[in-house]
């Protein structure tokens, strides 16, 4: 079970965020808690989380409707984003006007000046996704995160090489899933964001 974070402060106004360390806006908090409120008395094998803030206090969130004690691990950190970190779009365009126009073109993470790149990160998360894998065979497992993580999981049950394009949507607080069946695993759920839509 695969959650993007809710809505953090840089969210809201933004900024890139990268592996910088915003907290959740109040609109973030009420995202989390409405998936907790979703999952109430449901029971996962283990939960983990990215250890950032965004992600952290999300599944903290979570944890507190479902009895989950989340593991933070820096394995599920979104990707470095070097020097765009921390800046708007129009700040980048400005600062860096020759790869904001390559990112415009075609959004690869190798363009984003002293960024972690496609390939390492690309390595990092599937590492990471398959220890959690590997340690739980049967059950259901939550996992906290954001969204450029989340993209390549996907991008891997698919078959396609994840450089940074976005053919997913990945919302805040919203659920993507992806199961094993016969062996094999496929996505059975993505961005499902319907617990935001009811009324409190």
């Amino acid at each position: 079970m695969l959650v993007r974070h809710g809505q953090s402060t840089w969210n809201r106004e933004h900024r890139i965020q990268g592996q910088l360390d915003p907290p959740l806006s109040e609109e973030g908090r009420r995202q989390a808690e409405r998936l907790g409120r979703r999952w109430a008395g449901r029971r996962f094998v283990a939960a983990y989380t990215s250890d950032l803030k965004r992600a952290l206090e999300t599944a903290q969130l979570i944890g507190e409707a479902t009895g989950a004690s989340p593991l933070p691990s820096a394995g599920l950190r979104e990707v470095y984003l070097g020097r765009w970190e921390g800046l708007n779009t129009a700040e980048i365009e400005q600062r860096f006007p020759e790869a904001w126009a390559l990112w415009t073109k075609e959004p690869r993470w190798d363009v984003v000046p002293d960024g972690e790149g496609e390939k390492r990160f690309e390595s990092r998360v599937n590492a990471e996704l398959d220890s959690i894998l590997g340690r739980h065979e049967h059950g259901d497992v939550l996992v906290v995160t954001h969204g450029g993580v989340i993209q390549v999981a996907l991008h891997r049950i698919v078959g396609r090489p994840n450089h940074g394009l976005f053919p997913f949507r990945i919302e805040n607080a919203s659920i993507s899933v992806i199961e094993k069946r016969n062996g094999r695993f496929v996505v059975s759920r993505v961005n499902d964001t319907s617990h935001l839509e009811s009324a409190d």
